[in-house]
């Protein structure tokens, strides 16, 4: 990047923030400090209002850059992030997301119109169909209460039953995995960190108590913990080679480690706290698999095994 795009990104960057620290500036641009000092004096020097906190970063002072053009790069990628909202995503942010990239097209260049009309149909996401939720219209909610640290009110059914329970939280994060979204959440009830699943909230209650993020953790400090003190279990399995090419991409799913070849055979180390559903899935690939360890998921493999030849055989 010539130092005239960069000075013209690093004004973006500025308008895109509050307040933007120096370190962040020289990380994306992957360039010293001391280039952004100088990068950041062009700028005043050319008449904008930058101001300066000590110890906390830069700020624009009342100014606000024209209508910038996107890049094609930059336009394909909002398609490409547009699919997945579309899949991943529920109403309340889709309908806005779809609203934004149709003031994103109306400022671009015929050509570059033409250029997503014809991309957009091409690209698809194909993902494991979520639940039915209760509610397609939470995210947008749940994210304004994460912002405005606001508690929340839920009714939630929890496991696989219809009982529920009603829960006075205070919202650190959105977390997609598995099939969906969660919501975590420091429980008054529990006195401690949870994690609800969006698509078993049967009610959501925006309350006008309000809490502090100061002496609580961020969603990323929350992950960091979880990853610390899971309660991980060793698996070894050894697959025959020329079945083992059609697990590469599903394993990750399952707490895949890492992998070692011998002989004829592929054998996967998984670290994971879930024994049973590791075990469902190994059965999908018959005698063609075998549990080295822990004996307690071969043992699980023989009653699965079992069950199944009962119910098949009447």
């Amino acid at each position: 990047m010539n130092r005239l795009d960069r000075l013209t990104a690093i004004l973006i960057h500025l308008q895109s923030k509050r307040v933007v620290r120096a370190s962040e500036i020289a990380d994306r641009f992957e360039i010293s400090l001391r280039t952004v000092y100088r990068d950041i004096r062009s700028l005043e020097e050319a008449g904008v209002p930058i101001g300066a906190e000590a110890g906390v970063g830069y700020f624009l002072e009342n100014y606000h850059l024209p209508p910038v053009m996107f890049t094609n790069a930059e336009a394909s990628a909002l398609v490409f992030g547009g699919k997945f909202i579309e899949k991943m995503a529920d109403s309340s942010l889709q309908e806005p997301f779809t609203s934004a990239l149709f003031k994103i097209k109306s400022v671009l260049k015929h050509s570059e119109k033409e250029h997503l009309n014809d991309l957009e149909p091409a690209i698809d996401i194909a993902i494991r169909p979520r639940p039915t939720p209760f509610s397609d219209a939470l995210l947008n909610r749940i994210q304004a209460a994460i912002v405005q640290q606001r508690v929340l009110t839920l009714d939630y059914q929890y496991g696989y039953t219809d009982k529920t329970t009603q829960r006075d939280v205070q919202p650190i994060g959105l977390w997609h995995y598995g099939v969906g979204w969660h919501l975590i959440s420091f429980c008054r009830l529990r006195q401690d960190y949870r994690d609800f699943r969006v698509d078993r909230i049967r009610e959501l209650t925006e309350t006008r108590q309000t809490f502090s993020r100061q002496s609580m953790l961020s969603l990323q400090e929350y992950l960091d913990q979880l990853r610390q003190t899971e309660n991980l279990q060793e698996v070894v399995v050894s697959f025959e080679k020329n079945t083992a090419r059609f697990a590469q991409e599903q394993r990750y799913g399952f707490g895949f480690v890492s992998e070692t070849e011998a002989n004829s055979r592929v054998q996967m180390r998984f670290m994971t706290q879930f024994l049973d559903g590791l075990g469902w899935w190994l059965l999908m690939y018959g005698n063609a698999v075998t549990v080295e360890s822990p004996a307690e998921l071969r043992d699980l493999m023989k009653t699965r095994t079992t069950e199944l030849y009962e119910h098949y055989n009447g």
